[in-house]
């Protein structure tokens, strides 16, 4: 891969995008494109189809979508499932009909059923029923890299599709209304810490286990698949470590430097038992994470400081 290849990110704003364009730029890519949603809506078929007849990528990353956790899910199952369509979908089909040769799909680890083996094998996509609290974003996710994998094995094109665990990091999104569990914690503590440590108040028994990655490494892995040309249609990113929700509270609280109260309120959703990725398909590879736990918590709770000066919402 050359670094004047020309690269578009959509979703480029986000936490991954912006990830993706960071690591990028760092080893010396110089032509990439972005376009914020205000110039052009990817769910708008023909303004994508016509941006990429234009612009002519060698290569789209697709880091575009609309996210968010239990609640944002639950209260809006449409959205979630149509937005997500559209967006993938217009890129996808948009990449096809240019003539692109490499895409590179980003999608979740929720794609995988609900009560799949531990950890969570490749293999096992389509293998049983999904998660009901996030199963719109997970059905649209599961088209996307369905779509990739007939491209691929149609027309011989090298699209390929990475399943990430939960990410977290710079750029996250920390309004309690539609983020995922650790940046809404870190929010949460910063706030009852400012509040003379009041209690803070989380969702759940804290007896489920997650996997986190920061988002820089997910952003290494989508360099790794750029600059290689992958075997398979399919790979989980991710560390292989995992820890319960109240171990994960206690770290953040403890990095925060909130003193009070944890109160679990058992009577809201835990969501899935455990999602453990198996990451070895990528390790064999080559790829593996740099960045450990303990020390993503603290780059993303310091760039929370510097951005969050007046505990405004931060937005994706």
């Amino acid at each position: 891969m050359d670094i004047n290849t020309k690269i578009y990110i959509a979703g480029h704003n986000g936490m991954v995008g912006s990830a993706i364009w960071r690591v990028l730029t760092s080893k010396g890519y110089t032509n990439l494109i972005g376009v914020s949603s205000a110039v052009l809506d990817l769910k708008n078929q023909q303004a994508v189809s016509d941006f990429i007849a234009t612009e002519k990528p060698d290569v789209i990353i697709d880091a575009a979508a609309k996210v968010g956790g239990i609640l944002a899910n639950s209260n809006f199952p449409y959205q979630f499932i149509m937005e997500n369509l559209q967006i993938q979908n217009n890129l996808i089909d948009s990449a096809l009909q240019a003539g692109i040769e490499k895409f590179i799909f980003l999608g979740s680890s929720c794609i995988y059923p609900k009560l799949a083996p531990q950890p969570l094998k490749e293999a096992y996509l389509l293998t049983g029923e999904l998660e009901p609290t996030n199963e719109w974003y997970a059905v649209a996710k599961i088209t996307g890299v369905k779509a990739c994998q007939a491209i691929r094995e149609q027309f011989g094109k090298d699209y390929v599709s990475l399943m990430p665990t939960n990410l977290y990091g710079t750029h996250d999104n920390f309004d309690l209304t539609s983020s995922h569990v650790l940046p809404a914690m870190m929010r949460k503590f910063h706030e009852a810490k400012e509040n003379n440590h009041a209690p803070v108040t989380l969702w759940g028994s804290g007896t489920p286990m997650r996997e986190f990655l920061f988002v820089d490494d997910m952003a290494r892995a989508v360099v790794f698949a750029l600059e290689n040309k992958l075997p398979d249609y399919l790979y989980n990113v991710g560390t292989g470590e995992d820890l319960t929700i109240k171990r994960l509270a206690l770290t953040i609280q403890k990095i925060v430097g909130h003193e009070g109260e944890i109160i679990w309120d058992a009577t809201k959703p835990d969501g899935t038992h455990r999602k453990l990725m198996d990451v070895s398909k990528m390790h064999a590879l080559g790829w593996k994470h740099q960045v450990n736990l303990e020390e993503g918590i603290q780059k993303t709770y310091d760039w929370f400081l510097e951005n969050n000066n007046e505990y405004k919402e931060v937005k994706m």
